[in-house]
């Protein structure tokens, strides 16, 4: 039996356009979710912190329950299981979207705690002594601070989500692995497609990455 195998280059060549068409609703997605998901990060991050204790409660109950369960099980129930409730579809962009937006705000709410709670007591202090209010202290002089602390770990979370679309695929969305999906059933070359997929999946995260070093360095975040 013959167990050889060639590696077909030009299969995977001519796959990249058809596989191109599935990123923009990768990007779509990801940047979409992911800026719904900040502001969502935002809000529940600073209830997590928030003096009164049902408030404090509530924060928790979100960020354990979309931090204890898959993203895949989030998106299926988004798009198979709300619509019973309320009783129409729900578009496949909007289900990913919004899964990505609660998925990561989860997370992101627990950067947006830490890096609040890791700005030293003094520089509240110092605002106060300035003879700002508590609420101009935080925006002007914490916010600023801990918004730099964020960039590394909202960098990590960002490049997750985009990985976390691949899974998308399953509620039928045109993104990159739906697309190479799609191409494989009608050519039967699934090592080239999958392995060129994998690619254009590392140079978005990579690139994303080097634009986040820039942007870290550069200080142009918190100042």
């Amino acid at each position: 039996m013959d167990l050889t195998f060639q590696f077909d280059w030009q299969a995977a060549i001519d796959s990249i356009p058809h596989l191109l068409t599935g990123i923009p609703w990768t990007l779509l997605i990801s940047f979409g979710g992911l800026a719904i998901g900040f502001v969502i990060g935002i809000i529940f991050g600073l209830l997590s912190i928030n003096p009164l204790r049902p408030l404090r409660w509530f924060a928790t109950a979100y960020i354990e329950v979309f931090r204890g369960t898959p993203v895949l099980v989030q998106v299926l129930f988004i798009f198979y299981g709300l619509p019973q409730v309320l009783g129409g579809p729900i578009d496949a962009i909007t289900a990913g979207i919004a899964a990505i937006a609660l998925n990561a705000g989860a997370y992101i709410s627990e950067i947006v705690r830490g890096a609040v709670q890791s700005i030293d007591r003094g520089q509240r202090e110092a605002g106060l002594s300035l003879g700002l209010s508590g609420s101009q202290t935080f925006w002007y002089v914490v916010w600023p601070q801990a918004l730099r602390r964020m960039i590394p770990p909202l960098g990590n979370q960002a490049i997750v989500s985009i990985k976390d679309t691949s899974l998308f695929s399953v509620i039928g969305v045109g993104e990159l692995v739906r697309q190479g999906q799609v191409y494989i059933a009608t050519t039967f070359t699934a090592l080239e497609v999958y392995l060129m997929v994998a690619l254009l999946y590392l140079v978005i995260t990579m690139s994303l990455s080097i634009i986040l070093r820039w942007v870290e360095r550069s200080g142009l975040v918190g100042q």
